[in-house]
């Protein structure tokens, strides 16, 4: 008989919260394959586990919460100064709402704290990586006549459920799609919203 007993211990809870937040993040950042998504599922559903049935800090919650709406807010105005001080204060709020989630008898953090700082440390300079990239894009992508691309012939790099990934004109962009499009079929792109292009996929006979 399978047990969960080991998802009781805080240590092992706190990991999976701050995992299960970081591969959602990535998600949003390479779109595409499915496998983040279903990772960071996979990681908050056995953290919510943990989370039912310790002893926890409703402040640290609140503070996490809080920290998921500025990482939204932050995504909404990605590529400007306002949206890089608010992804820095999401990060702060979720980094601090995980330590602190799980309350030790004393009423403070039952994180081991060495542990606390390797995890949350290598989770913000990753995030931090991915979103500067992300921000660098997004500024020098305007010089760019991205009309251009409307009519353009490429190629899907992911399966498109929806959305994914397309190469058209030498770069890879985010795409979406009506149907499901495999990996590798040739696409047109239809029009374009933003720094998402709407693709279609091309029939052989054409």
């Amino acid at each position: 008989m399978m047990t969960f007993e080991f998802l009781l211990d805080p240590n092992i809870g706190f990991v999976l919260l701050i995992g299960g937040v970081v591969l959602a993040i990535l998600a949003l950042f390479m779109p595409g394959t499915g496998l983040l998504e279903l990772g960071a599922l996979f990681a908050l559903v056995l953290a919510g586990y943990t989370l039912i049935n310790l002893p926890l800090n409703t402040w640290a919650i609140v503070l996490f919460v809080i920290g998921i709406i500025f990482f939204v807010l932050a995504l909404i105005w990605r590529g400007s100064r306002r949206g890089l001080i608010t992804l820095l204060i999401s990060l702060t709020l979720l980094v601090v709402g995980s330590i602190f989630a799980f309350r030790s008898p004393q009423g403070g953090s039952a994180v081991n704290p060495v542990l606390a700082v390797l995890v949350t440390g290598g989770s913000a300079g990753l995030l931090w990586f991915m979103a500067r990239k992300s921000i660098d894009a997004a500024i020098q992508r305007p010089t760019h006549d991205y009309d251009r691309l409307v009519g353009m012939v490429g190629e899907a790099r992911t399966d498109i459920r929806g959305q994914g990934a397309v190469y058209v004109g030498g770069e890879e962009w985010t795409a979406t799609c009506s149907v499901y499009v495999p990996a590798g079929t040739p696409v047109r792109v239809l029009r374009r919203n933003g720094l998402v292009l709407e693709v279609e996929p091309i029939k052989k006979e054409e």
